[in-house]
């Protein structure tokens, strides 16, 4: 029987530092791009295609990686996504040309391949099925204080020069990094990773992609792609769209995001697993999906500060229990496949990564707003997509 949530209360705690510390790294930049596309002159396209960058190396990877999280274990998978995540940055911060820029994009999508599917399965594997809802939400919850103080602390960095986020950042994942070798413990014995490891050796990635398409797992997985594909393709533009059509500092956008994000961290620690347990995975997924493509429509009608970040923050707060949503459902339904599940979750976020920025840069050079519109339509495709999903069904093939 696995310990509670409190008796692990230490692990999980270094866990969720590592991956707070990983997206404090992304949280930092992010105020500060507007003034680089600014300076370094590049387009909206360019841009999305950076982000496209990202995904399409964390798409290539991700399958492998997720192999390997079953096969080498949690741990050492993590410290090698953290090291990635360093070395990235610091080119990102060193570079002066755009194919430099593509290249630190490629690590920083590597970097993500290795650390969001083996912090998942660590999670998955430290607690019951029960308790899992409120620890992804912790995860989740770590994933949005990262933001909260990255962007704040980017702003402020800014100040010394726009590539300063980018040199602390790296000094903040190579910190993690060093420190997860010392303090993180491989949560599964030698002896079950090699059985895992055995029954991972008898397939391969295309027996993976077509083991994802068990009803199982599939329609959670398209729903995954569908979300990922509309969010980051507002998610892309939301600081570029602030800077043209509101005339807003790096400060500015700074504030909207930590404000939104500390909003969104009180409800995914105090009530996520609270809807999760009385509404399902289905229906929070579903009014939230409901939710952000209506605001999305708002985002493009909305003017003053004070009615742009209202609408971010709720925005945001769907976009952040959508992730734990999914993912807890995904985990819930992979018993020991939580390395595989966890690595074609990552597959098919990368998808919608890809086509997301690209169309979310391209749509802004024709105009600010088509992206938002975008990202709505996408929402209520998967909307539409929930309607197929049976959870009674997917509940009792999960043991």
């Amino acid at each position: 029987m696995k310990k509670t949530i409190k008796e692990q209360k230490a692990v999980l705690i270094i866990l969720l530092s590592n991956i707070f510390i990983a997206f404090l790294g992304i949280g930092l930049v992010i105020p500060v791009m507007p003034s680089f596309m600014n300076i370094m002159h590049l387009s909206g396209k360019t841009m999305g295609y950076l982000v496209a960058a990202f995904a399409v190396a964390q798409l290539v990877l991700s399958p492998l990686a997720g192999r390997w999280v079953d096969r080498y274990g949690r741990k050492k998978m993590i410290i090698i996504g953290l090291g990635l995540f360093g070395i990235a940055e610091l080119i990102f911060g060193l570079g002066t040309n755009v194919g430099v820029l593509y290249f630190s994009r490629i690590l920083n999508g590597f970097s993500a391949a290795f650390i969001m599917p083996a912090v998942t399965a660590y999670i998955a594997d430290i607690t019951s099925i029960e308790e899992r809802p409120k620890a992804m939400g912790y995860m989740s919850a770590a994933i949005s204080t990262g933001f909260i103080i990255g962007p704040g602390i980017g702003g402020f960095l800014a100040e010394y020069g726009i590539r300063m986020p980018f040199y602390f950042a790296a000094v903040l994942a190579f910190v993690a990094c060093i420190s997860s070798i010392f303090i993180l413990k491989e949560p599964l014995t030698k002896k079950q990773l090699a059985e895992i490891s055995a029954i991972t050796a008898q397939t391969s990635f295309f027996s993976d992609l077509k083991r994802s398409l068990n009803p199982l797992y599939f329609i959670a997985f398209i729903i995954v792609f569908v979300l990922a594909f509309g969010l980051s393709a507002y998610e892309t533009v939301f600081s570029l769209f602030s800077d043209h059509k509101f005339g807003y500092t790096p400060k500015d956008i700074a504030a909207i995001i930590t404000i939104s994000s500390i909003f969104g961290v009180i409800v995914q620690i105090f009530l996520f697993g609270k809807m999760v347990d009385k509404l399902g995975e289905k229906k929070v997924i579903q009014i939230c999906l409901i939710s952000g493509a209506v605001l999305a429509v708002g985002s493009t009608v909305i003017t003053g500060f004070g009615a742009v970040l209202a609408v971010t923050c709720l925005i945001f707060l769907a976009f952040d229990l959508l992730r734990p949503a999914l993912t807890t459902f995904l985990s819930r339904a992979a018993g020991k496949e939580q390395g595989f599940v966890a690595g074609m979750n990552s597959t098919y976020t990368s998808l919608g990564n890809i086509v997301g920025p690209a169309m979310g840069g391209i749509l802004f050079d024709a105009n600010i707003h088509f992206p938002y519109l975008f990202a709505a339509v996408i929402m209520v495709i998967g909307l539409g997509i929930t309607v197929k999903w049976k959870e009674k069904q997917f509940t009792e093939n999960n043991v």
